[in-house]
């Protein structure tokens, strides 16, 4: 359902929820086929617009015939999950997920939806920032640095900084930065193009590569020679009958060949034959290159026998032997040159330093990727400002964080060194985080239900559906809260004739008056 313009990849097509449900209820060994005989527990998002809750109940209770249904918030069902028995049930949630962070106050087990605030930022967005941090960090593995793998890197290497300016100097250190930094390897072919080629197979490869060309040019010449050759014998027939007098079959030929006069058919018989004898002639010599370049031609290797020396030029040089010293210097053997060897899997590694913060950084400083947005200490700050100090000391007794984007670590003592800053001095507070922020959303709705599924005054059943409207829902621990359609109320009838009355009367009146 369209929750906000600020959500992603929600369906907003009816035809995509029904697929999405077919695929739900296959999963779950439930038949979609005909009703679901099942009651269904649906969570939504915060402050849900009537309208897409109504779009959702039509499709539910007229599409699949299910007996009841009940809406309630993820991070609700997570927060009542975790909850201890006997314990208070006011405090505040952060629910953090893939494209949004909530901050919803909870005041004595009911949501206070009047305060509920929300941050356009989560983990999609932070994914995004370190797939573009990566990307100018190593700009030669842009196809390979893909939103999937950073949200593998994310979730696997990344970690809140309790203090973002002092971690950040902490990575100023070469040894911080060698004990810390993380190697990703990328994926990567050991074969590169011609790498183990020697220069004989290159050319062999070459000539290979050339006689394919010649053999598709061939075949293509012995294509349109044959095309033609088959046109030339279409006019010599329709000549034929020139010839054997057929005149009516000859002036039928030729409005088929679209010619007017058999001196134009004459023009074309010649031209066709001027062009098949110039195709056969270059298929000939085709050939012909075609047999020579498969030979194997040999360089020619000089005559050694016209280099070896005569007797007379053996003596004259021994004649020189005396005039050299016998100490003659050794000609030094040229050393070889090492060429260093290319390590192509350290080529293909991605170092992931100060990057593992600066991506979950952006929900506590949006700025940082741009956006004019406040961070959840400041916007945690401009909600407890909202309430009485009593209030306040009562919410922050128990922050409650969930959702995926807050599985981070370090993201419970980073709340607890903001909570520290914001507060009164030596005022307490107290921070939990979800057993599986993931899941736990899951588990809270499946206890609820259990709980409560002989509970009529937490189910919205069919006959209410079609009583109260689509956008009807029952308000319970977990819910948002119910805010009726208030149309404006029309006057009746009656007192919209008395007035017409009263105003026609007037009019007689005035009328009367003036005569």
């Amino acid at each position: 359902m369209l929750r906000s313009p600020f959500d992603r990849n929600v369906p907003v097509n009816l035809e995509l929820q029904e697929l999405l449900l077919d695929y739900s209820f296959q999963h779950l060994g439930v038949s979609s086929q005909g009703c679901v005989d099942h009651p269904i527990v649906l969570t939504e998002a915060v402050c849900n617009p009537l309208y897409s809750r109504q779009m959702m109940s039509e499709l539910l209770f007229e599409c699949y015939g299910i007996p009841k249904v009940a809406y309630g918030i993820d991070s609700l069902f997570s927060f009542y999950h975790n909850k201890p028995k006997n314990s208070m049930s006011s405090g505040l949630i952060i629910s953090s997920g893939y494209q949004c962070t909530h901050i919803l106050p909870i005041l004595e087990g009911r949501l206070d939806a009047k305060n509920c605030k929300r941050i356009n930022l989560g983990g999609s967005q932070a994914a995004g920032y370190l797939q573009r941090l990566l990307q100018l960090k190593y700009p030669g593995h842009l196809a390979a640095i893909t939103l999937s793998r950073m949200e593998e890197i994310l979730h696997e290497h990344s970690y809140i900084a309790e203090d973002y300016v002092e971690e950040l100097q902490k990575w100023r250190c070469p040894d911080y930065y060698e004990n810390n930094v993380h190697k990703m390897q990328l994926p990567f072919s050991s074969k590169l193009l011609g790498s183990t080629l020697t220069s004989e197979e290159k050319q062999e490869r070459r000539q290979q590569q050339l006689r394919r060309l010649q053999e598709l040019n061939a075949r293509r010449r012995e294509e349109k020679l044959q095309l033609d050759q088959e046109r030339l014998d279409r006019l010599l027939y329709v000549q034929e009958l020139l010839e054997d007098g057929q005149m009516d079959q000859f002036h039928k030929a030729l409005i088929e060949l679209n010619m007017d006069s058999p001196e134009e058919l004459q023009s074309y018989i010649q031209k066709l034959s001027l062009a098949v004898e110039q195709a056969k002639q270059k298929i000939l010599q085709a050939e012909v290159t075609l047999e020579v370049d498969v030979v194997d031609s040999k360089p020619e290797t000089p005559d050694l026998e016209q280099l070896e020396p005569s007797l007379e030029d053996v003596e004259s040089m021994n004649d020189f032997d005396p005039l050299f010293s016998e100490e003659t210097p050794e000609v030094e053997k040229p050393v070889p040159t090492v060429q260093p060897v290319f390590n192509l899997a350290a080529y293909h590694q991605l170092f992931v330093g100060t990057e593992r913060i600066r991506a979950p950084e952006i929900i506590f400083q949006p700025s940082l990727i741009g956006e004019e947005q406040a961070g959840i200490a400041e916007t945690l700050q401009y909600i407890l400002d909202r309430y009485p100090k009593d209030v306040q000391e009562m919410l922050v007794q128990n922050v409650f964080l969930t959702g995926g984007n807050t599985m981070y670590p370090g993201m419970k003592a980073r709340m607890e060194k903001e909570l520290l800053e914001m507060r009164p001095f030596q005022s307490s507070f107290q921070v939990h985080l979800a057993l599986n922020p993931v899941l736990d959303a899951w588990y809270g709705a499946r206890d609820w239900a259990l709980h409560h599924l002989d509970d009529d005054e937490a189910w919205i059943t069919r006959k209410e559906y079609e009583e109260k409207g689509g956008e009807y829902f029952k308000e319970h621990c977990a819910s948002n809260i119910y805010v009726p359609i208030r149309l404006p109320k029309q006057a009746s009838r009656t007192s919209e004739a008395q007035v017409s009355g009263k105003g026609a009367g007037a009019g007689g009146s005035s009328a009367g008056e003036q005569a």
